[in-house]
């Protein structure tokens, strides 16, 4: 039997079916020997608005459909419905079967819209082949078709400025200054020196938001009193050089910090000599991430990035940076990504538009999201910075026993006190698991963060006791 399929764009006919045993896929198959690349916006149904959609299982007979030459309706993309049939002097004998639908003998042209110069709508010949994205309002999303059925103008520039973003340089960072702990930098600058900045490794910085005066609204200076460096691989292959791994103490570690009176207020990256560029893009992209989260949302924070790393004179420089609120929001927005090419670009993904000076930009330069931040440094009067740190490899110490032993031996000399060597950040991370975290530990850290307050002689003694000491401290 015959079917006849009207679509938006003319009749097809599909011939030699059997109503008791054909459905709707046959009759989509025998459309797709014919014209392969359909993209049908509607699927078959029985009335020309395509409502009473057609079962894709259910016989044609079962449907009502077993009258020759019945029709059904479908809205399909013009663009996808090029006519594939072969001309007849072409047609090999075993495709003269009297059908309308053939198989070609050679594959014909697909074609695409344009506006020609009187400003009417054509079809020209294109190689490549419209996809369900392509057709998008934007490259990755519906078209605005199955958005909603009625658009106005306004609708439309409504929804178009949410993806469009002009790039403008944010001049002032909301960090005013970053105080950084001398023993806590130094440290981890000792350690990148040891593979001369060769291998790029990345830590967290702890300690407070604070008012550069009284009279500040809000605290906008960061004072770093410690470096916790994370889980992490030297991965040369990454965007970013290295691939920060799945911390298991992450939550205990934030916990520690909030009874001490820290929080994560910023993080500190060391990398190899470069020139022509500060953030690489994905470091950009990271820095913007972290800012987020500090923030909860597209929203100012002091949160900071620190980066440490030779100059080409081979004087080493610490500098401090924040990433824009713009650069925030477009990551946020999954708008920006690495360009494999170039590390100093951030490319714009095909989804969103990018706008300098006046006209759209497929990347744009990192430098345009930066900020520079001033730095100072500052000795911690509350905390020190011994201990071995967790995670690193090929270093000369590692946090263990005897490196408890050795700090906490020195309480009682050149007045130093018991309360005074357990005040380092990284040693408390070792010590934790000695205690019981959640009911020990919080008395430790008030007596390390507020010394008025008096370390149990308890704990002094058991905390001597794991270090293998004699006497209470």
């Amino acid at each position: 039997m015959l079917i006849r399929v009207r679509s938006n764009v003319g009749v097809w006919r599909v011939d030699g079916l059997d109503a008791e045993t054909a459905t709707v896929t046959d009759v989509l198959a025998g459309i797709a020997r014919s014209r392969p690349h359909v993209v049908y916006e509607r699927p078959l149904a029985r009335d020309p608005a395509c409502h009473e959609t057609l079962s894709t299982t259910e016989t044609l007979r079962a449907q009502g459909l077993d009258q020759n030459g019945a029709m059904i309706h479908c809205r399909v993309d013009p663009t996808t419905c090029a006519d594939w049939t072969a001309p007849a002097a072409e047609m090999s004998p075993s495709t003269m079967t009297g059908n309308a639908t053939v198989e070609p003998k050679e594959q014909g042209q697909h074609f695409r819209r344009v506006i020609d110069k009187d400003g009417g709508i054509k079809l020209v010949p294109t190689k490549d082949v419209p996809t369900q994205q392509d057709r998008g309002f934007r490259k990755g999303m519906l078209p605005l078709r199955d958005m909603k059925m009625s658009w106005t103008l306004n609708d439309f520039i409504a929804l178009d400025s949410q993806f469009e973003f002009k790039i403008q340089r944010q001049e002032k960072a909301t960090t005013s200054k970053v105080s950084l702990d001398v023993p806590s930098i130094s440290n981890f600058q000792t350690y990148l020196q040891r593979f001369q900045f060769q291998r790029k490794r990345c830590g967290f910085l702890y300690g407070k938001f604070v008012k550069e005066d009284e009279s500040d609204e809000k605290p906008t200076k960061v004072l770093v009193e410690a470096i916790y460096e994370p889980p992490q691989e030297i991965n040369p292959d990454s965007a970013e050089g290295f691939t920060l791994e799945d911390d298991p103490q992450e939550e205990e570690v934030n916990q520690l910090a909030e009874w001490l009176g820290l929080q994560r207020v910023g993080w500190v990256f060391g990398h190899a000599p470069r020139q022509g560029y500060v953030l690489s893009a994905a470091e950009t992209i990271l820095a913007a991430e972290f800012q987020l989260e500090a923030a909860g949302g597209v929203e100012e924070t002091p949160f900071c990035t620190v980066t440490v790393a030779p100059k080409l004179d081979g004087q080493v420089a610490v500098e401090a940076f924040q990433v824009s609120q713009q650069c925030m929001a477009m990551v946020a927005e999954e708008a920006l990504q690495v360009d494999p090419d170039n590390p100093q670009l951030c490319k714009v993904n095909e989804t969103f538009t990018a706008i300098q000076e006046g006209k759209a930009s497929p990347t744009v330069e990192t430098a345009f999201f930066l900020t520079v931040v001033p730095i100072v440094q500052h000795t911690s009067e509350t905390f020190v910075a011994d201990f071995p740190r967790a995670n690193r490899d090929l270093d000369d110490t590692a946090p263990n026993k005897d490196a408890l032993t050795r700090q906490l031996r020195q309480a009682g000399s050149n007045g130093w006190t018991l309360v005074d060597r357990l005040a380092d950040f990284n040693l408390l991370i070792y010590l934790k698991s000695s205690f019981d975290f959640q009911s020990d530990f919080p008395k430790i850290c008030a007596a390390i963060a507020n010394r008025d307050i008096p370390l149990d002689d308890g704990y002094k003694l058991l905390i001597a006791s794991l270090a293998g000491l004699d006497g209470a401290y």
